[in-house]
């Protein structure tokens, strides 16, 4: 990620966020300039409601109340024109959810006065101590607040909302019938980091509701997927590529073994599973990236993870690289430890299973027959060089020279590569010429 957006790691995203191209091309001069004075005073607010947060103060209401204001009409220059709450709410915005008998409204709505008050932004208001992600009961609906901005989003068309406690700020994009997303500031670190509120008063400002339409937030967001989808094609295409490579490393190590390695697998079967390892890179790097495993524990990251295994291979030479075959059995060894779990006094590691890393649906890929089991039989690794597992890495995380954020492509989106994939293997097997039988002739053509 380019240093003019590194605001982007000091925030909380669930889900597609702002892409940093769409980024970029609507601030070419980076993030909006706060006002003179400005974060001065907001920091003074902050630090006034965050004493009487501390110290339970009896005027702590009007204070949470103050604080919220102080931030929406003075940071984020939305003033009363604009601003509605109470009773001067549009009744449009209080709607009824029949399948949990109750009903939803936002505390406070941005809306566009000229467009008979057309709902822009939502935002509603918790306590100073409320969990944002946590469950809690709203009459009849048990919901969380952020789902609970979800549901209401979704009930009103209005795609953007913000749900705050005061310290946290979280964004939430849900239009309707497409992926949810959420990102969340921290107002304690809008003094520490102030081009985390540079950020936020840029992508909340006024101007992102009420300037130019292709600068409006939700176009922005709509702007973002769009690249996202880009991205995901092209990953598809490198993918692709990648697997024909893996096939072919494949082959060689059958060559090696006299042909028995492959000798009862077809050659559909070969390219779901050279499709499959790469899948599973693609997932764990996403739950790498979402502090789902164990990245960051020492010995997971020296020994097992995929997100720091590129730079320790692209730290050695090429001719280092084509001699050196352990990048494979660590890939193996991973995949097992998903699968099966590591219990270990000094790694720990719940089994979680699925088909998706079952070690006996493509055995061969361990040096094993078919038939056999991960549990009972021994493996032979294949003699799959650095270097190949270098390229597979490279073709998943690199994308125009960058380094790809798995936490920006959503679980769907990683779906969509690998629904793609597997329907191009019916039309590419035809052009996957393997000799399983003992044949001379076994490569893929690529």
């Amino acid at each position: 990620m380019s240093n003019d957006h590194e605001w982007l790691n000091l925030i909380e995203v669930s889900g597609p966020f702002l892409a940093v191209p769409v980024l970029r091309d609507v601030f070419p001069q980076g993030l909006e300039a706060l006002h003179s004075g400005r974060p001065q005073r907001l920091r003074r607010t902050y630090e006034e409601w965050r004493d009487a947060v501390d110290t339970d103060d009896l005027d702590l209401s009007a204070l949470h109340a103050a604080w919220i204001d102080d931030v929406l009409i003075n940071a984020l220059e939305m003033d009363e024109t604009v601003l509605r709450r109470g009773v001067a709410l549009p009744e449009q915005l209080t709607v009824s959810l029949p399948e949990h008998g109750v009903e939803v409204a936002p505390d406070l709505a941005i809306v566009n006065p000229t467009n008979s008050d057309e709902p822009l932004l939502l935002i509603q208001v918790y306590g100073p101590d409320t969990d944002l992600d946590a469950t809690r009961r709203f009459d009849g609906l048990a919901i969380t607040p952020a789902d609970r901005m979800v549901a209401l989003l979704r009930a009103t068309g209005c795609p953007t909302g913000v749900v705050t406690n005061g310290e946290r700020w979280m964004l939430v994009h849900a239009p309707v019938g497409a992926v949810a997303s959420f990102a969340s500031w921290y107002a304690r670190l809008w003094g520490q980091e102030p081009e985390t509120l540079r950020a936020f008063v840029s992508l909340l400002g006024v101007r992102r509701f009420f300037g130019p339409d292709d600068g409006k937030l939700p176009a922005l967001y709509e702007r973002s997927l769009k690249h996202q989808d880009d991205v995901t094609e092209a990953l598809g295409e490198q993918v692709r590529r990648a697997v024909e490579v893996l096939v072919q490393a494949l082959d060689r190590a059958d060559q090696d073994r006299n042909r028995e390695l492959l000798r009862d697998v077809d050659p559909r079967e070969l390219y779901e599973a050279g499709l499959t390892v790469m899948m599973r890179l693609v997932f764990l790097l996403a739950a790498e990236e979402r502090a789902l495993l164990l990245l960051g524990d020492p010995r997971y990251d020296a020994f097992y993870a995929i997100s720091s295994l590129r730079m320790q291979l692209r730290a050695d030479s090429e001719e280092i690289l084509e001699r050196r075959r352990s990048a494979w059995s660590r890939l193996l060894a991973l995949f097992r430890g998903v699968y099966g779990g590591i219990d270990h006094p000094t790694l720990q590691l719940p089994a979680l299973g699925g088909s998706l890393f079952d070690p006996d649906r493509y055995p061969f890929l361990e040096g094993r027959k078919k038939g056999t089991s991960w549990r009972s039989d021994p493996a032979e690794p294949l003699p799959i060089d650095d270097r190949t597992v270098l390229l597979l890495l490279d073709a998943i995380q690199i994308f125009e020279g960058r380094t790809l954020s798995y936490r920006a492509l959503d679980v769907e989106q990683i779906g969509h590569v690998y629904e793609g994939l597997l329907e191009r293997t019916v039309k590419r097997v035809d052009d996957v010429t393997l000799e399983l039988d003992g044949g001379s002739k076994a490569r893929a053509r690529v």
